[in-house]
């Protein structure tokens, strides 16, 4: 009888030793020991007019995965931090009336736009990509980052956005995504297209890209080239209609001077705008993710498109749901729908269960 009293006292020990469970909700990412993880899902919700809607239930949406529907188990409309990196082009073609633009833009998103509680990190990219301030909520050294930046050399975003990706796990908050400003085509990475959107499919970073189209911009010290000249000729005069020859008596006019074509533009000078914004490829890389790339035509229009990608972030909701864990490798897609018919979603398409 001793044994079996002392065998009870030892359980009640053992057990009192024990932490309690918690009652708050799992963190992100958080993998249950039955083997379901919480997937994360920020989704943009808009009319047909493309405005956005408020007011929605957890009751309003459906999640699929792989096709099959999931039962969403956390959910959010509020406004809440995020955690947001931002990537700038600095090549030679954003010299002048550009990377001005683009510094406005970005001081005011970081004091009218954002929430004092969100986070920031600043990338800038000519030839390779350069990391000029690290997360931080002190607007003061994002400022004084990017008052030092200069527009030279070529562009490497599809790196820059790579090494902006592998800082985003450092984040404080959930909620995480990228602006990448650029007004050209990729010229200098080592990485190439599909190798970087295989790495934003890893990623739960809402990916967003300004792309400023340097042939339409009549701000930019870019000079214009004719449309009806081409490199080393002159303009071709339109023939007469009456027959070739001079009259008799009339002296012959002086030989035409043949003025010389100015050197071709030096690529990363400021003045090449050859190599335009490839909108297939900013498209390809951002629609994953659950974000949007947009097209602006002129410098000033790169401050209205930042407050647009501010507005949204404020604007979304968030949903979770446990998946079975497969660590598969393999992707899965995700589709978010609403119940009202006359309402569009853009969400992230998918992961990889790496």
């Amino acid at each position: 009888m001793a044994a079996g009293l002392a065998a009870a006292l030892f359980c009640v020990v053992l057990r009192a030793q024990q932490p309690e469970p918690s009652a708050q909700s799992p963190a992100p990412g958080f993998r249950f020991k039955s083997g379901v993880e919480l997937i994360n899902v920020n989704a943009t919700v808009s009319d047909a007019t493309g405005r956005f809607v408020a007011g929605l239930t957890q009751d309003d949406f459906i999640v699929y995965e792989d096709d099959q529907p999931q039962a969403v188990t956390h959910f959010s409309a509020d406004r809440v931090p995020v955690s947001l990196g931002i990537v700038l082009d600095t090549s030679g073609s954003m010299d002048g009336a550009k990377i001005k633009a683009a510094q406005h833009a970005l001081d005011r998103l970081l004091y009218d736009l954002l929430d004092p509680a969100d986070e920031i990190f600043l990338y800038r990219f000519g030839d390779h990509p350069t990391l000029i301030q690290g997360w931080t909520t002190d607007r003061q050294l994002l400022t004084r980052a990017l008052g030092r930046i200069s527009a030279v050399g070529g562009t490497a975003m599809y790196d820059a956005v790579a090494q902006a990706l592998a800082l985003v796990p450092q984040a404080q908050h959930r909620k995480r995504a990228l602006v990448v400003i650029s007004d050209g085509n990729d010229t200098s990475s080592r990485l190439s297209l599909p190798a970087m959107k295989a790495l934003i499919r890893e990623s739960e970073s809402l990916v967003y890209a300004i792309g400023l189209d340097c042939v339409a911009d009549p701000d930019s010290r870019t000079p214009q080239r004719p449309r009806f000249q081409r490199r080393g000729s002159i303009p071709i005069p339109i023939p007469l209609p009456f027959p070739p020859g001079r009259p008799r008596g009339i002296p012959a006019p002086p030989p035409r001077r043949r003025m010389p074509m100015p050197p071709p533009p030096v690529p990363g000078s400021g003045r090449d705008c050859s190599d335009p914004v490839d909108v297939t490829a900013l498209r390809d890389v951002t629609d994953d993710s659950g974000g949007r790339a947009e097209i602006v035509r002129a410098p000033r229009d790169l401050d209205p498109a930042t407050a647009g990608i501010a507005d949204e972030l404020s604007r979304q909701y968030y949903l979770g749901y446990l998946s079975p864990e497969k660590r598969d490798g393999r992707w899965h897609s995700i589709r978010v729908e609403v119940r009202n018919p006359r309402f569009r979603v853009r969400a992230r398409r998918g992961y990889v269960a790496s």
